[in-house]
């Protein structure tokens, strides 16, 4: 059996929205937390009532459709009353193992953020491989340190009000945990399916603004030498210029990075995956062409002179 104290001297920060079926889960695995936020986006759902039933403090944030998002509007303007926030989803878990070694960790004075490693369950299996493990993410950090990238996508339609695949800068050293978080989503395909439409309009966005020639200030840098997530983003400067990535992703995901080693799950997942790429190169062309909107009135006229001509001769 795990000992952990009681009330370790942590601030959770948890962005949510109807999350109702995620939150016990995740508010009941920081309960030992000295301070929980939950920022909520004016759930109409449970989600309020739940973490109040746990005894997190619930502030609501309204989106202005520009910068800043959830998280970094809650790390400037939240009281904590802790040096150290943790940034929780609704669907992760923290575990006592790993809580020891935040324990553990925030003792330290020569670190200011520590990269907590992710196991990712879809369908009920874990998805070791397919480039889903590891997952590294920082989110622990001294919040007076660390704020999200701004990758200039705030203003993009359609894509949620909360840093989703953003990543931290942070002033100062940072180490890496040795146990896990878990993401473990309690809801269903549709739901995953409705999340991952809104991160293609913000993939798509971001693959413009690489291929535009967008530099790496106010990011984390895209370095092939640089840590795993630097090294990701070297890697996406090349993606977004290969030809055929649908079948690509699929490819890498199932068959180079063993996904058809974790079954049936790996295999959906894949798929589902290249079906994600395929959306996203939809917006782009859309993106590019139109604009962002499915048609625009010069297209539209174009063509009709078009087929009028046409039908002349």
């Amino acid at each position: 059996m795990v000992n952990i104290p009681t009330k370790i001297p942590v601030s959770v920060l948890i962005p949510a929205k109807n999350e109702e079926k995620n939150l016990p889960a995740c508010l009941n695995s920081v309960a030992c937390a000295d301070e929980i936020f939950m920022v909520d986006s004016h759930s109409d759902d449970r989600s309020v009532a739940i973490a109040q039933d746990y005894g997190a403090q619930v502030v609501q944030f309204a989106f202005n459709g520009h910068w800043p998002k959830k998280k970094n509007w809650a790390l400037e303007n939240l009281p904590f009353r802790n040096p150290w926030v943790l940034i929780v989803d609704c669907d992760e878990r923290i575990t006592p193992e790993l809580w020891q070694d935040i324990d553990r960790a925030i003792q330290s004075p020569d670190y200011s953020g520590y990269y907590l490693n992710r196991r990712v369950f879809f369908l009920g299996r874990w998805i070791r491989h397919g480039g889903r493990y590891p997952d590294w993410n920082l989110r622990l950090f001294r919040h007076a340190q660390g704020r999200y990238e701004n990758l200039d996508t705030s203003d993009t339609p359609n894509t949620g009000d909360n840093e989703v695949h953003e990543h931290v800068i942070l002033d100062g050293k940072v180490g890496y945990l040795k146990h896990d978080m878990l993401h473990e989503d309690f809801r269903d395909i549709f739901q995953w399916l409705a999340r991952h439409n809104r991160y293609s309009n913000w993939e798509a966005r971001v693959y413009y603004n690489v291929l535009r020639g967008q530099g790496n200030r106010g990011t984390i840098g895209a370095k092939l030498l640089g840590d795993a997530v630097q090294r990701k983003r070297f890697l996406k400067r090349i993606w977004v210029r290969l030809p055929f990535k649908p079948l690509l992703r699929f490819v890498v995901i199932y068959i180079l990075q063993l996904g058809f080693l974790d079954g049936r799950a790996g295999f959906i997942y894949a798929c589902l995956m290249s079906q994600y790429e395929y959306n996203i190169g939809v917006k782009l062309y859309e993106l590019r062409r139109f604009g962002g909107t499915l048609n625009t009135k010069a297209t539209v006229a174009a063509n009709l002179k078009q087929r009028d001509t046409q039908e002349l001769f």
